[in-house]
């Protein structure tokens, strides 16, 4: 992992210093609201629907197990026992009170950690594949040009005030765990054919009130101008993205009304004239990131483990969770493995102190100190030995963490929704909760397979609604909830956004509507298919076909 040096340390020390000073003249009343509120934005901490929430940044997603522990001690002393996991790979603390917001950071800065830059027009926390430096499939470690692209990023002065909030994300395999395709900038490591390491930049994606999919501008861009071409796409937005409409000033509309072609162009004009000047990214600077993402001590073992397949075949409980939940490693001998925060009765992404505390204690244990935050709202201890699992699925169910159903319909993402927001329209977590009591059965859910539901209490698609498979977005039908579904969303290699399919349905009636599209989807399914799969195949007409008669019904 990265480790602060001394720059780092004393930017989150001085801003948390700079906050408590800003805290106590609002307090005071030297402050109004509307004053305050650009400076808290600055830090991370919204207003929202019954009290303020602050964002924690977790820089591509990776986690120290003391940092966890930190996390823990926060939603203990200053929350309500419990954190947020977002898809941002931030985590959300819903209930601080004003007065205590710089004693976090101050607990925060202490291990590393700050909330700068999870709101405001800026670029946002960089985002990663969650299995970075662990998978089988990647070319390289994407967190080593994530930290780059961090570092270079905070407190930018060209571009702490964008026309509007600026997302990154960056993975190192051509399996796109990071949903690239739905961010302003997307980026791709791969190799030439002369084995040179260099970037597929993709820009202008994004969802919310218009979705848009990210498109490709440059098929390899060297690894060594990767700070000048960023800079290149930034400057022109910069100039020419629309600052006098908040819902028309994101990258993704600049690009769509200019037309990919000209913003490529625009962009590749601006970087030529930066040759000579600009921020080029020097072998030994990418050297210094890249010893801190070292891998670990990691043994020589067999790639099998004869403790491990035993367990494996007499219990079937871990073998269901083992079924789900693992994923392959590219070390023999190790996997990776996926902690859901998807429980029945669970708000998808919300993690107690205490299981803060049991995953803190396992990764110490089995994963090299390491965890991982997937923007699917669940954990991931990456480097745990074959022979180790059994121990870790036995502590993670001694926690409450044991549930054998990632990538399946029970894991939902979730944004808070009106529980929480003040932008909703709507409920997400009822919905979410009630739709895993429905499918609770493992069995069926196996049976269903691979299919992401995704949920958002508003426009604003915080629950990434539009690439699910299932999306669902709550509206406001004459001040009650109603919620619209979208059938054929994807946020992977294959990234699609959904599309909407029949009438909108009451909070009542949405659980039925899901169990519907199951059923058709599994009366049109051919040889094991996913679901996203049938639905490419045959069309939204039989889904349509029977929602209406769900909803007539």
């Amino acid at each position: 992992m990265y480790r602060y040096d001394t720059l780092d340390q004393n930017l989150v020390d001085e801003r948390a210093r700079q906050f408590r000073g800003q805290v106590a003249r609002r307090l005071s009343g030297e402050l109004s609201e509307a004053e305050f509120r650009p400076l808290r934005l600055m830090n991370g901490l919204y207003l929202q629907l019954h009290a303020y929430m602050v964002r924690i940044a977790i820089p591509y997603g990776t986690l120290s197990a003391g940092q966890m522990r930190a996390l823990a001690h926060v939603a203990t002393r200053w929350d309500r026992g419990y954190g947020h996991f977002t898809t941002r790979q931030n985590i959300q603390f819903n209930w601080p009170s004003l007065a205590d917001v710089p004693d976090i950071l101050d607990a925060l800065a202490a291990v590393e950690m700050h909330a700068i830059q999870t709101s405001g027009n800026c670029i946002r926390n960089v985002t990663a594949d969650a299995y970075a430096g662990v998978a089988a499939d990647e070319v390289a470690d994407p967190r080593v040009h994530a930290e780059i692209i961090r570092q270079w990023s905070s407190l930018h002065p060209e571009f702490s005030f964008l026309p509007r909030k600026f997302k990154v994300a960056v993975t190192g395999a051509p399996k796109d765990r990071a949903a690239l395709r739905v961010h302003d900038i997307g980026l791709r490591l791969l190799r030439d054919g002369d084995g040179a390491l260099g970037f597929e930049v993709m820009v202008g994606g994004g969802q919310g009130r218009t979705p848009m999919i990210g498109t490709t501008i440059r098929s390899f861009l060297p690894e060594a101008d990767l700070l000048r071409y960023l800079e290149a796409i930034l400057r022109v937005y910069n100039m020419l993205g629309r600052r006098d409409n908040l819902y028309k000033a994101r990258l993704k509309i600049l690009v769509g009304s200019l037309g990919a072609e000209t913003f490529t162009a625009m962009v590749e004009d601006e970087w030529r004239q930066m040759e000579d000047g600009g921020p080029a990214l020097p072998d030994h600077e990418i050297e210094r990131i890249r010893a801190f993402f070292a891998p670990p001590p990691y043994e020589d073992l067999e790639a099998t483990s004869p403790a491990f397949e035993a367990r494996r075949a007499s219990d079937a409980d871990f073998a269901r969770w083992c079924r789900t939940n693992l994923a392959r490693h590219r070390r023999p001998g190790y996997a990776i493995v996926n902690v859901s925060l998807k429980p029945e009765g669970g708000a998808p992404g919300d993690t107690t102190a205490e299981q803060m505390e049991a995953v803190a204690e396992l990764a110490e244990r089995y994963s090299f100190g390491e965890i991982r935050v997937t923007h699917a709202q669940n954990l991931v201890l990456p480097h745990v030995r074959l022979v180790d699992l059994a121990a870790v699925w036995e502590g993670l169910a001694a926690a409450g963490l044991e549930t054998p159903n990632v990538g399946l319909v029970t894991d939902i993402i979730a944004c808070p929704g009106l529980d929480f927001c003040n932008l909703a329209n709507a409920r997400s977590i009822p919905v979410a909760q009630r739709i895993i009591d429905r499918f609770r059965d493992l069995d069926r859910q196996h049976d269903i397979g691979e299919l992401r539901i995704n949920i958002s209490g508003c426009i604003n698609a915080c629950g990434h609604h539009h690439v699910g498979h299932i999306g669902i977005l709550g509206v406001d039908r004459r001040g009650e909830e109603y919620y619209q579904i979208t059938l054929g969303g994807s946020s992977d290699e294959t990234a699609s956004l959904g599309k909407v399919v029949g009438p909108s349905f009451s909070y009542e009636a949405i659980t039925d509507a899901v169990e519907g599209i199951v059923t058709t989807y599994l009366a049109q399914r051919r040889d094991g298919e996913r679901f996203l799969d049938t639905y490419r195949r045959v069309g939204a007409q039989p889904f349509k076909e029977d929602l209406y008669g769900i909803a007539q019904g």
